[in-house]
């Protein structure tokens, strides 16, 4: 249960971080500006699939992140007026975004990589700590 909550409170906290990357994107750098909201989605979206699948390993966490991010990404190439009128909502635009790129992908790569990589060094730290506390 507090691995589920650490989960959703990372999850708020990336998910503040991110908006706040979109409203004042114009005060980062360019490059930062331009890929860090995409980067912090799947990032976001790692720790929900995380915190609604907390007991399942890690590399599945990723895949199951990974492909709903694609599908969403997807997604974006079909325009019909009833997903676009989601989209044109504040909330349907930033769950479902407006248009395809392939940069997106390598975004969503970095956040769910991102994610892993640093549940992977939390845990690696806590074994390293567990049998220091043992011996």
């Amino acid at each position: 249960m507090k691995r589920r909550i650490v989960y959703l409170l990372l999850a708020i906290v990336t998910m503040l971080i991110g908006l706040a990357s979109r409203r004042y994107r114009q005060n980062l750098p360019v490059f930062i500006g331009e890929y860090s909201g995409d980067v912090l989605w799947a990032l976001m979206l790692f720790l929900i699939v995380s915190f609604l699948l907390a007991g399942r390993p890690l590399v599945q966490r990723c895949i199951i992140s990974l492909v709903l991010a694609l599908a969403v990404e997807l997604s974006q190439l079909y325009h019909a007026p009833w997903i676009d009128g989601i989209r044109s909502t504040t909330l349907g635009g930033l769950v479902l975004g407006f248009g395809f790129l392939w940069s997106d992908l390598v975004c969503y790569f970095v956040g769910i990589a991102s994610g892993a990589f640093m549940e992977r060094t939390v845990q690696r730290q806590r074994e390293k700590q567990e049998i220091k506390s043992t011996s």
